[in-house]
């Protein structure tokens, strides 16, 4: 990961280390409660040893809002997935809103009065359809279109994981999007719109047929993107489906920060459910701000190291 700093300072000391700062940011969403409430927690962590320096709860807000954080949270869900890359070939991508406190209002012509809804923040993922990992992120503007994001998506999984199926919805359905699933050596298993005719040639003809003429076969590979359904209701239900921060950037970190969480209690649970044994490495004596950690299966095959660097 490249060398990051995010200039964040508490009292007038030296910065603090990105390590404390992400633990503290992330720890604060995983809790789903305020700033304040979170500081006992952030205490007992401190106590404890797992950070260095203990921030305020202010610190933490500010870091939210800093776009620094942002591809360092993005790249953490990416590695914090790597453990599982043995166990998922098949993925599925999807969307889904967080709301926020901010609302958009407006004068309502048709019921001459005013109306108003609530902003949010649209966030793109996939997922393994196993294990419900997240494999990769990609947040953008409210209204865009879920079919772009699909090639980003698959190449950021593509990089770490050996991709066999990809199930998507309607809203991926485009010659393009099977052709690159195809190139990536998966086979696209994305449903076709009401008036798809199967015409042009190439993986979308192949496909088409494949639907028309195995239909029960192609729907059960289809629907494994139920799990990235039951991925979106995880997160929900237990870090909330709404979002505390209010700037652009800070939403979009904490729904970040949700992901990350999401990963790791899938991980935790699969190393219980898989038998995955976890051995955590110190931080090297020289760089108090680095952590390592390093997961073995019970064949002691190496699966992944990832690092933090401040």
């Amino acid at each position: 990961m490249r060398r990051t700093s995010l200039n964040v300072t508490q009292n007038r000391t030296s910065p603090l280390p990105m390590a404390d700062i992400i633990f503290a940011a992330t720890l604060k969403v995983y809790l789903t409660t305020s700033g304040r409430r979170a500081m006992s927690d952030l205490k007992e962590a401190h106590k404890r040893g797992l950070i260095s320096r203990l921030p305020s709860y202010n610190t933490i807000f500010h870091v939210l809002q800093n776009d620094d954080l942002s591809p360092i949270l993005k790249s953490l869900v990416e590695r914090s997935a790597l453990p599982l890359k043995m166990v998922e070939v098949d993925f599925a991508p999807d969307s889904s809103g967080f709301t926020t406190s901010r609302f958009i209002r407006w004068f309502d012509r048709k019921y001459g009065k005013p109306a108003q809804q609530h902003e949010w923040v649209k966030c793109h993922l996939m997922c393994g359809v196993k294990t419900n990992i997240v494999t990769a992120i990609e947040i953008d503007e409210p209204n865009a279109a879920d079919t772009k994001f699909l090639p980003p998506l698959l190449k950021a999984t593509t990089e770490n994981f050996k991709v066999a199926e990809v199930s998507g919805d309607k809203a991926y359905s485009s010659k393009r999007n099977f052709q690159i699933v195809a190139d990536a050596g998966a086979i696209p298993f994305i449903a076709f719109q009401d008036n798809a005719a199967g015409l042009g040639g190439g993986v979308w003809s192949q496909m088409y047929g494949y639907f028309q003429y195995r239909r029960e076969e192609f729907l059960a590979h289809y629907h494994k993107r139920s799990n990235v359904e039951a991925t979106f209701s995880m997160i929900k239900r237990k870090f909330g489906d709404s979002l505390r921060s209010r700037s652009d950037t800070a939403m979009k970190n904490e729904v970040m920060c949700k992901i990350l969480c999401h990963n790791l209690v899938v991980l935790i649970h699969e190393i219980h459910e898989l038998g995955i044994e976890p051995e955590f490495w110190p931080p090297k004596s020289n760089n108090s701000s680095k952590i390592h950690r390093v997961f073995y299966s019970q064949s002691e095959e190496r699966l992944t190291d990832t690092g933090l660097s401040s």
